[in-house]
Parts: C-alpha cells; sequence; structure tokens
C-alpha cells in the first residue's frame, strides 16, 4: 500500500536545531562541554517540549546553576539562533507534496510558546495540513501515545502514513506503529524515498 499523507518532524528536517553551535559561539568548547556535560539542557528543553512554560523553565534552570546562570537563560533568550536557517530543500519537497494532494503533516517536539515565537519568524511554518505539536498535546516523541494521537485526528494509521524525523529513536516508534519512517539526513535523500514511496519527483 503506498502512503497517503507525508509527515515531517520540524527541527533538523525543516528547521536546523543546534543548541551546541550557538553556545560554541559564546563559549570555549571545553567550557561549553561542561556545561552541558553538568546540566541536562535538553532535558529541560524536553519539559518545555512537554508543555512546561518556556521561560519560567528555562530561568528556574538558571537558578540552580547559578555558576552557569546567564548560559542558561541564554537558551531562552537567544533561542531563535539556535533554531536557523532553514533547510530549503525540505520545504521544497513540503510544497511538491501538498501541490501534488498530498496531505502533509507536522508532528514535532516543540513547545507552546517557543513554537508561537517561531511562527513570527518562519510564516512557513502554517503551510502544514495538520500540525501537532507536543506542547499542546502534553507528549514527546518518541512516546507510544503521541503516535495514536496523530492516527486518531488523521483516521489514517500504519502504511498510510509516512515519516520523516532526524532522529533514530522517533522513527523506530513510528516503525513499530506500520508507519513507514524514513531517518532524515538531507534534502536529496528525502527527495528519492518520496519518489520512490509517493511517484513524485521535485527539483531541488
Amino acid at each position: 500500500m503506498a502512503p497517503k499523507a507525508l509527515i515531517f518532524d520540524i527541527g533538523n528536517v525543516l528547521i536546523t536545531w543546534d543548541p551546541e553551535r550557538l553556545y560554541g559561539q559564546l563559549m570555549p568548547r571545553e567550557e561549553r562541554d561542561a556545561l552541558f556535560a553538568e546540566v541536562d539542557l535538553h532535558g529541560m528543553n524536553d519539559r518545555v517540549d512537554m508543555g512546561a512554560p518556556f521561560k519560567e523553565t528555562v530561568y528556574e534552570t538558571a537558578e540552580r546553576f547559578p555558576h552557569h546562570g546567564d548560559m542558561i537563560r541564554m537558551w531562552h533568550d537567544r533561542w531563535i539562533e539556535m533554531a536557523s536557517p532553514v533547510i530549503e530543500g525540505s520545504w521544497k519537497i513540503l510544497r511538491g507534496c501538498r501541490a501534488a494532494g498530498i496531505p502533509v503533516f507536522a508532528l514535532s517536539n516543540f513547545g507552546i510558546e517557543s513554537f508561537a515565537y517561531a511562527e513570527t519568524v518562519y510564516p512557513e511554518l502554517k503551510e502544514f495540513d495538520q500540525r501537532f505539536i507536543s506542547g499542546h498535546m502534553g507528549v514527546i516523541k518518541p512516546d507510544a501515545r503521541i503516535y495514536e494521537m496523530v492516527e486518531a485526528a488523521t483516521e489514517l494509521s500504519g502504511a498510510e502514513l509516512f515519516f520523516t524525523d532526524d532522529r533514530a529513536d522517533n522513527i523506530a516508534a513510528a516503525e513499530v506503529r506500520g508507519w513507514v519512517g524514513h531517518q532524515f539526513r538531507n534534502a536529496e535523500g528525502l527527495a528519492e524515498v518520496v519518489d520512490s514511496h509517493f511517484g513524485l519527483k521535485v527539483p531541488l
């Protein structure tokens, strides 16, 4: 059975997500590595992605590690620099699919407030047919519940859904449910598998 819809992750599929890059610009590498080793910044971000308030969560973490406080607050204050630039080829694929009548959804671990902010910088985030944003759903990938919620909302399941994400664990969780998964590495590779599954060639 050919898939009936294409689901995109956002971070590192449509928009670059690279916190380490920003911190590498703010401090020597050894200090950056020590910060990330001592403070679970990605775990902090997971809480935001599950619906916790963005600024409060980051600033509370900074208070617990006052010797890193200024740097931790950068996670909020300079967040957009970690979420840039867009991955142009992926957007061409998304638009090509929509133009061909293929439904296109977003399924992304993203905070409520950070996503609202991202929309003001990237208006293309409104181009999906449906968006499934973890902060509003109260659950993050790769928890099985988030995939169940997508299936219920779209009335599609199993091989009817094609999903691309940069993280292997998120793809594996989708494939357990029978979804067609593709671990994203670059737009060229995604274009090839979209052609093979949907019969759609998108010039990049």
